[in-house]
């Protein structure tokens, strides 16, 4: 019989997820969806860096960044990532790796719509992770795309969202003397006798 209640109960781990970050965004002072999103590269060389988590859908996990980026060419390579969420304050965290694919429509089109004018503006000025010769180089390229599009920026056709579909999720909270608890929610076969209402077999790790 599972032991598995309280913060970790349900059948679910989207909706654990959906659970534990609403909780977090009223503990954690800033940025409650920053995740510490791992890539490697061609060379398997790992780069990891922070990335700001905005949806939680049923089925997988979606951020936006410029694919023309360091981890935007090396998820295009791989099609996997991994991400770690972790909240200080709450001493929990969440750990998941996954295949990736683009959220390239609607989703993207919206989420770049509802940001601050010079953010949009600084998507289509920024060359991420390329060499730069200095901020203000960076300022007249903003100042330059304000010109070429005023208040009306479309999304940059190299700007978008990444969907991490996973296969294995990790909830873990702290546990007195470093006996903290940790379950593996991993993506079941039909015929696991084990898997959960929504497709998942959930094992307890040792801390």
């Amino acid at each position: 019989m599972s032991d598995r209640d309280g913060i970790f109960a349900g059948d679910d781990p989207f909706a654990l997820a959906r659970d534990w970050m609403a909780v977090a965004r009223d503990s954690e002072v800033n940025d409650p969806d920053a995740v510490a999103l791992a890539t490697v590269d061609p060379a398997g060389m790992p780069n990891v860096r922070i990335v700001l988590l905005r949806r939680i859908e049923d089925d997988a996990f979606v951020f936006f960044t410029n694919y023309d980026s360091a981890k935007g060419r090396e998820i295009g390579a791989s099609g996997t990532a991994a991400f770690v969420l972790h909240w200080k304050s709450l001493r929990r965290q969440i750990r998941v790796r996954g295949t990736v694919t683009r959220e390239d429509g609607a989703i993207a089109d919206d989420y770049y719509a509802g940001r601050a004018l010079d953010s949009r503006l600084g998507a289509w000025a920024s060359a991420q992770s390329n060499p730069l010769d200095s901020r203000a180089v960076l300022m007249d390229k903003l100042e330059a795309m304000r010109q070429t599009w005023g208040d009306a920026p479309p999304r940059p056709p190299f700007w978008g969202g990444f969907r991490i579909t996973p296969t294995e999720i990790e909830f873990w909270a702290d546990g007195p003397n470093r006996l903290h608890d940790r379950y593996r929610w991993t993506a079941a076969a039909p015929s696991d006798t084990h898997r959960t209402a929504t497709g998942w077999t959930v094992s307890r790790l040792s801390p």
